[in-house]
């Protein structure tokens, strides 16, 4: 009988990404919510709640992007971007009291629900758990923050999550594990924005789409911003012909649901060109009443 043959020196089975991260359980609280200015600035996200395929190609100078679905979850959802601001909202503020972050968040479905303006029904917990399934099946590849433009960075919104459970095997909490790529963006001050909490009242994807933009080039600018709506299509990722688009965008400026920002249409050189101009100080509504005036120096 031969003997069987032993296990090549130095040869290891990698570790489990999950083992080498240390556990960062989430900050109680109501904290200011903040975004990822790169998440705000591109085509990233479906604008529709209806399930999409087809993939996002963006193409401006240097910056390329793909982002592709697979047909059992569809694309990942301006909706499901929500546990993304809460988890840059979570990080942040650790980090400014000290305390150490992590890749792998923990957290109670209540938790991150009650933070992005939902309810906390059963059906609500379970649209929460399909939206991760969307973040951790989208895949993206993009030159943004890359050394060279021919390199892409690939990664998915949520690079694994599961459900954890008490002592008693009830249904407790959920971990997950982000990217680098966005765990970076969000440790880097210079890219991270906070934004007005009324973000999450707005119910359209492409008003959604719209205030992050406008957030993010707007700023405190008192002459406000102006896009083509040419460009404004390109850089929305959308599946709507641009007639569509140009026909939802005036309907948004007529409602005007934008919190701290007025929306106008104009034709300067017999092209529509959207203007927004900041009618608040963004900070204002992005930190809770009882602290404001306390984060007057806070850097946006």
């Amino acid at each position: 009988m031969s003997a069987r043959p032993s296990a090549q020196p130095g040869r290891r089975h990698p570790t489990p990404e999950r083992d080498q991260l240390e556990l960062f359980r989430a900050i109680p609280g109501d904290l200011a919510p903040r975004d990822a200015q790169d998440l705000m600035a591109y085509p990233f996200f479906s604008l529709a709640k209806s399930k999409r395929l087809k993939p996002i190609d963006f193409q401006a100078g240097s910056v390329a992007i793909r982002v592709e679905a697979v047909p059992e979850h569809g694309m990942a959802t301006i909706w499901d971007a929500d546990v993304l601001i809460w988890a840059a909202s979570q990080l942040v503020e650790a980090r400014d009291h000290g305390f150490r972050t992590s890749r792998l968040v923990a957290a109670t479905p209540y938790e991150i629900l009650t933070f992005v303006g939902r309810g906390t029904s059963a059906r609500d917990y379970d649209r929460l758990k399909a939206g991760l399934d969307r973040l951790q099946a989208t895949t993206v590849a993009t030159t943004i923050r890359q050394p060279s433009e021919r390199r892409r960075h690939r990664f998915s919104w949520i690079n694994e999550w599961k459900e954890t459970s008490d002592s008693k095997g009830r249904p407790y909490g959920v971990e997950l594990i982000l990217p680098d790529w966005f765990y970076s963006a969000v440790l880097d001050d210079a890219l991270i924005l906070t934004i007005d909490r009324a973000y999450f009242d707005l119910t359209g994807g492409l008003e959604r789409w719209l205030y992050r933009i406008v957030r993010k080039h707007g700023g405190r600018q008192p002459g406000g911003w102006s896009f083509d709506l040419t460009h404004l299509h390109a850089k929305s990722g959308s599946l709507s012909p641009l007639k569509h688009f140009a026909y939802d965008l005036r309907d948004i400026v007529r409602r005007q649901p934008l919190p701290g920002y007025k929306l106008t249409l104009e034709r300067p050189y017999g092209f529509d060109r959207l203007v927004f101009v900041p009618t608040t100080d963004p900070l204002d509504f992005a930190i809770p009443r009882r602290l404001r005036g306390a984060f007057a120096g806070d850097k946006l």
